[in-house]
């Protein structure tokens, strides 16, 4: 899904542009705890009344991990359903007719083509002109993994074990613009910029709470394969400042299932999500409006998310599917039953998942189906309806109840093994605060 730059409120307007989604290339630096942290500058692509402040952090007793490697971006995009070679470079900001000719006619870097696969995610590193430099891109089964590097005599080729590396990496930031402004200026991959705001999004409406001047910390995983950045992994710790007041989020996991809790152990997790998207934007509202097809006023008892087509939906919350075919205006319509009172629709969908039937489980934030635009709609969006006892209801303005908190023996433990974290956090509020005076 091609994201979608959600502006910081500000007195004046401000034009985000359709710039490349490029971040620079960074140093990394190993913390005195075992760490990795980066400090990174925004390409100057970016028009001047949408710039990205980035907050450069302090170091402690930190030693050199990669080499300074100069204006070198690094980009990474997930495959989406009827992705083409061409269109994937396009998101990813090469601009190379010498790479896609070597990607067309080497034997070995052919199979980039065939493992087109939606879902699969792709890093590569290009230089300021969108030349590619080197490209990771993980094969069937993620054993081994694509490299493709520009060499002094050309492109080269190699599959290689896919023994990835992990890192843990610091970013910090602040908005002035967007939250994909600052992320793209900080290093931080898109990837990692969504969970971000998943994370908090039921603290932070990213749609319109947002506000220049806010600022976030993140901890996340960065895994490596042959020394280039492969993909990006979980956040473990985040901090995030919004309108004055400072939300944090800290990884937690036991006995194999983990989730997000604040710095006292309170879940970070609601019942429901706010979206069933990972981004978009509301173009219709739960109000009356002019239906864009009967040309009359109705009343609205959904919220409409422009997306493009094959755009992953998720369950906003854990259920079973009850209906999951074709019914009128709604096209192809998935409804899911949480409990005796509540229920879930998502309409206009291109398809299901796979396997997904009625009487099937599905867990929150699992894909149920993909953006579309059957039965009654101009454009390709999701329609989703939030239902209490079968009444279509403002899933905005629902008020969805915290999951069920620690038991204190969880939470002695949690106070145990995320103590790290906290830390790390405090050492990058107080460096943020150090750069800003």
């Amino acid at each position: 899904m091609k994201k979608c730059a959600i502006l910081a409120h500000s007195p004046s307007p401000i034009d985000d542009g359709s710039r490349r989604r490029w971040t620079l290339g960074v140093t990394a630096l190993f913390l005195g705890i075992g760490m990795a942290g980066a400090i990174a500058v925004s390409r100057d692509e970016l028009q001047s009344t949408a710039r990205a402040r980035v907050i450069e952090q302090i170091s402690f007793e930190a030693t050199p991990l990669i080499e300074s490697v100069g204006s070198i971006f690094v980009a990474e995009e997930r495959i989406q359903r009827g992705d083409s070679v061409g269109g994937l470079f396009e998101r990813l900001g090469v601009g190379d007719p010498e790479a896609m000719a070597f990607l067309r006619n080497d034997e070995t870097a052919r199979i980039f083509f065939r493992q087109l696969v939606p879902g699969r995610t792709v890093v590569a590193r290009i230089n300021e002109n969108g030349a590619l430099l080197s490209l990771v891109f993980p094969l069937n089964g993620n054993e081994t993994a694509l490299q493709i590097d520009r060499t002094n005599q050309g492109f080269t080729a190699r599959i290689l074990p896919a023994r990835f590396e992990p890192h843990v990496e610091t970013k910090v930031a602040e908005i002035e613009t967007s939250l994909f402004a600052a992320s793209d200026a900080a290093g931080i991959p898109d990837a990692v910029a969504i969970q971000l705001a998943e994370v908090f999004s039921a603290e932070i409406d990213f749609h319109r709470d947002l506000r220049r001047g806010d600022r976030f910390s993140v901890v996340y995983e960065m895994n490596y394969l042959d020394g280039q950045p492969a993909r990006s992994g979980r956040i473990l710790a985040a901090e995030f400042v919004n309108n004055g007041r400072t939300h944090t989020a800290i990884w937690f996991e036991h006995q194999g299932r983990g989730a997000y809790y604040g710095e006292d152990g309170s879940p970070m997790r609601r019942t429901f999500l706010r979206s069933p998207l990972e981004f978009s934007r509301i173009t219709s509202g739960f109000a009356m409006r002019l239906h864009p097809i009967l040309q009359e006023w109705r009343a609205h008892r959904g919220i409409d998310y422009g997306a493009p087509t094959g755009t992953r939906v998720r369950a906003t919350a854990d259920g079973v599917v009850e209906f999951a075919a074709t019914q009128g205006g709604y096209g192809r319509l998935l409804v899911l039953r949480h409990s005796s009172a509540y229920s879930t629709a998502y309409g206009h969908l291109s398809g299901f998942a796979k396997g997904l039937k009625k009487g099937t489980r599905v867990s929150q934030g699992e894909t149920i189906g993909y953006v579309g635009q059957s039965g009654w709609a101009t454009g390709p969006h999701l329609h989703y309806e939030f239902r209490v006892n079968n009444h279509q209801v403002d899933p905005l303005a629902f008020i969805s109840p915290p999951a069920l908190p620690l038991e204190s023996s969880q939470l002695k433990l949690f106070r145990e093994r995320t103590r790290e974290w906290g830390h790390t956090l405090t050492l990058l509020r107080d460096a943020s605060a150090a750069s800003a005076n």
